[in-house]
C-alpha cells in the first residue's frame, strides 16, 4: 500500500509542469483573444454616428473619426467622454514623440550640424512641456463637476491644451535655419501629424465647452 501510494504521489509530481504549462497556455489564449469578439463592446451605429458627427467640428475630420471611431462603445453619444477620448490620443502621440525626438537628440550629439542639434534638444523641450499640459488638460476633464465651476475647469483645459499646440508648432521652428536632410524632413512631418490630433482634441473641447458654459 506504502509503495503504491509514492507512485501515485510521483505521478502526480511529474504531471504537475503539465498541468500547470496548460493552465498557463490557457490563460494566454484568453488574453489573446480579440477584444472586438466580445459582444458587449460592439458599439451601435448611433455612437459611430455621434463621432462621425462631432468629428466635423474638426479641421481633419478623417484623421478625428478614424483615430477616435474605436472608442465608440466608450463614448456612447457623450461629448465630455469623446473630448477626454480625443486627450488621451494626443497625449499618447505627443509622449512618443517626445520619445522619439529625446533618442534624435542624443544620437545627433556625435556629429549631426550644430543647427540641427540645437533644433532637436528645443524640439524636446516643447514636447516635454506640451505632454504636461495635455496630461493637466486630461487631469481637469475627469475632475469636472467636482465641485469647481464648469466654467473654471473647461477654461483650465482649453488653456492648456492651446499652450500644448502652440508647444508642438514651436519644435519645428528652430528647424527653419538648419540644413536640410533627412532628420530635418522626419521630424517635421511627424510633428504635423501630432499637431493634428492635438489641434483635433482642441476642437472637441471648444465644440463641448460652447455648448455647456455658453
Amino acid at each position: 500500500m506504502k509503495s503504491q501510494s509514492i507512485t501515485i504521489r510521483n505521478t502526480m509530481k511529474s504531471q504537475r509542469p503539465l498541468f500547470l504549462l496548460s493552465l498557463y497556455s490557457s490563460a494566454l489564449l484568453f488574453l489573446l483573444q480579440p477584444i472586438t469578439a466580445v459582444g458587449y463592446l460592439t458599439p451601435t451605429a448611433n455612437d459611430t454616428d455621434f463621432i462621425r458627427t462631432s468629428c466635423g467640428a474638426t479641421l481633419y475630420p478623417e484623421l478625428c473619426y478614424n483615430s477616435l471611431a474605436g472608442y465608440a462603445y466608450a463614448v456612447q453619444q457623450d461629448p465630455a467622454q469623446l473630448a477626454r477620448v480625443a486627450i488621451r490620443v494626443s497625449l499618447s502621440k505627443t509622449r512618443h514623440m517626445a520619445s522619439y525626438v529625446s533618442n534624435l537628440s542624443r544620437q545627433a550629439d556625435y556629429g549631426a550640424p550644430p543647427r540641427v542639434v540645437a533644433a532637436l534638444h528645443d524640439c524636446f523641450t516643447n514636447f516635454d512641456d506640451a505632454v504636461d499640459q495635455i496630461r493637466g488638460s486630461l487631469k481637469e476633464m475627469r475632475r469636472l463637476g467636482s465641485g469647481e465651476s464648469l466654467r473654471f475647469q473647461m477654461s483650465n483645459v482649453q488653456t492648456w491644451m492651446s499652450a500644448a499646440l502652440t508647444d508642438v508648432d514651436t519644435c519645428t521652428d528652430g528647424f527653419e535655419d538648419a540644413p536640410d536632410g533627412q532628420v530635418k524632413t522626419d521630424v517635421c512631418e511627424r510633428v504635423t501629424k501630432v499637431r493634428e490630433f492635438t489641434s483635433n482634441a482642441l476642437a472637441l473641447i471648444n465644440s463641448y465647452a460652447s455648448k455647456e458654459t455658453p
